[in-house]
């Protein structure tokens, strides 16, 4: 499976506006000369910048920056420090490096597969449905026994938590992450997998000149020299993750052959604080209370400095940037408008408008499909609490730690989370996976009260940490699934038997 499928031919819709320019009789050299670039290029696959938002610990509390990381959709590890060409059935790798991995010997950075950076377990399908330490910890263990035989054997690496070999493991279970991605050439890959793979893989980590930000601009820039820059005034003469990002996706929006797209993946909803916003230098003074403040006091006369430095050069929104570019179909359709005008085909300009808008609401959702989903979540609470399936709103607010309180996990040779509740009676086992939550064997009410959980916190979260709607959507229809099994869908009433085991999803916890 691919991060994301190109559906949309810029070459052959450009070839289409050319024809029909021609035939208006209003040819263009600037037209013509743009369309030369377009012809064919070889077979190719995806390099992306991945922007990680920003956790509340150590030095991150201060500077807001997040992390960087590169995406490979053609490149898959061979182990954790060796890179090959991917397999068909594989989709891709994410590399990076940290201040230290913890690993037995001090690799400058690590590879792991897409999947295992996003969701901790190899098929996107068993990806927890909540996240949580013991969760995330749980996965990170599975990967070590599965993946660093031979690379972390000592007990720093094993068991310390500044291993940071840890990040690379579900960081979708402790941040929201962007991925900017632009197409390469499978020249491209395998120049790029010999030159990491004879290069000494050493560890020269510092904050100013060598961070996760400086590595990922060198990996870009090998394959697309400049493309990457820092931004030394909004940085304070550092290179900022926020910066890579910016510079990048705004290179790859001067290159229409790039087929570019930004995509987005939320943090889970859980029990693990909510990550925030990645800043820039001058950003960060721009926001943080906490440094305004000293500002104001020892160094006012630099404020307005850093004010117009940030409003005029360093402001750039990831999220704003993956609703504009979600998928290559919409960024494509954005160039296309650019070149209708130019030959003032008002017509096909307001084609191409409702395609991108259609096609950007598909994934993205709009204002009123969020209220719509809103407004039928809140009735369907009601119909649990008249269901005495739970007892009230608020009790969603806490259940994740009520059903960790009360249970015992278990992560299957598959990556598959489950949970066992033990009370007086019996033992109740509740699927914790996208696929087996409504499963045979997992209990339908705990499942319906975890789904309900999720599309809740979802539903309130900002849209940094908000799911797409196509992800959404998938929510909803496992809801949907785990409702039927306990609800009558044809009246409010509970199903037979529902009132003898009411207290199974509400009663966790009580005693």
């Amino acid at each position: 499976m691919r991060v994301e499928t190109r559906s949309f031919s810029f070459l052959t819709s450009a070839k289409s506006l050319l024809a029909r320019t021609l035939r208006a009789g209003l040819p263009s050299v600037a037209l013509l000369i743009l369309f030369s670039s377009f012809v064919c290029s070889p077979a190719h696959a995806d390099v992306g910048v991945v922007l990680n938002e920003s956790l509340d610990t150590s030095v991150a509390r201060i500077t807001g920056s997040g992390h960087s990381a590169v995406y490979f959709s053609r490149i898959c590890p061979d182990g954790p420090v060796k890179l090959r060409l991917c397999a068909a059935a594989e989709n891709g790798s994410v590399m990076s490096n940290y201040t230290t991995l913890g690993e037995d010997q001090p690799f400058e950075w690590n590879v792991v597969p897409l999947n295992i950076y996003l969701y901790g377990v190899e098929d996107p399908a068993q990806q927890p449905v909540y996240g949580s330490e013991k969760i995330k910890r749980a996965l990170e263990e599975r990967y070590r026994e599965n993946y660093l035989t031979g690379y972390c054997e000592g007990k720093i690496c094993r068991t310390g938590n500044g291993s940071e070999w840890r990040e690379m493991v579900g960081a979708t279970l402790e941040r929201s992450i962007y991925i900017f991605i632009v197409a390469t050439t499978i020249e491209q890959d395998q120049e790029l997998i010999a030159k990491f793979n004879s290069l000494p893989n050493e560890n020269h980590f510092n904050g100013a000149t060598r961070n996760c930000a400086d590595f990922t601009r060198r990996v870009i820039n090998s394959y697309f020299p400049r493309a990457v820059s820092p931004d030394y005034i909004n940085d304070f003469g550092m290179t900022s993750p926020k910066a890579v990002a910016r510079s990048f996706s705004r290179y790859a929006q001067r290159h229409p052959e790039s087929e570019y797209r930004a995509l987005h993946y939320a943090q889970l909803p859980g029990r693990i604080k909510r990550s925030t916003e990645a800043r820039a230098g001058t950003e960060q003074l721009y926001h943080s209370k906490k440094l305004l403040v000293p500002m104001l006091i020892f160094a006012d006369h630099e404020l307005p400095f850093v004010a117009a430095s940030y409003l005029l050069t360093g402001r750039f929104n990831p999220e704003h940037e993956s609703e504009e570019h979600p998928t290559v179909e919409i960024t494509d359709a954005g160039h296309q408008i650019d070149l209708a005008k130019a030959v003032g085909d008002e017509e096909r300009v307001k084609e191409l408008e409702t395609i991108r808008r259609d096609r950007r609401a598909d994934v993205v959702g709009t204002s009123n499909e969020w209220n719509d989903y809103k407004n039928a979540f809140s009735m369907v609470v009601e119909e649990a609490i008249r269901s005495e399936i739970i007892p009230n709103r608020k009790y969603l607010d806490r259940f994740y730690r009520r059903l960790e309180g009360a249970g015992t996990l278990a992560i299957d040779s598959n990556g598959a989370s489950t949970m066992e509740v033990a009370n007086q009676v019996e033992t109740i086992h509740v699927g914790l996976s996208a696929d087996n939550i409504v499963a045979p064997g997992s209990d339908a009410e705990l499942s319906y009260v975890l789904m309900l959980t999720r599309i809740g916190r979802v539903l309130k979260s900002p849209k940094h940490s908000r799911e797409t709607m196509i992800e959404f959507r998938k929510d909803w229809a496992l809801l949907q699934t785990a409702r039927i099994k306990i609800i009558d869908v044809d009246s409010t009433a509970p199903l037979p038997g529902i009132a003898m085991r009411t207290g199974v999803a509400a009663g966790i916890g009580k005693n």
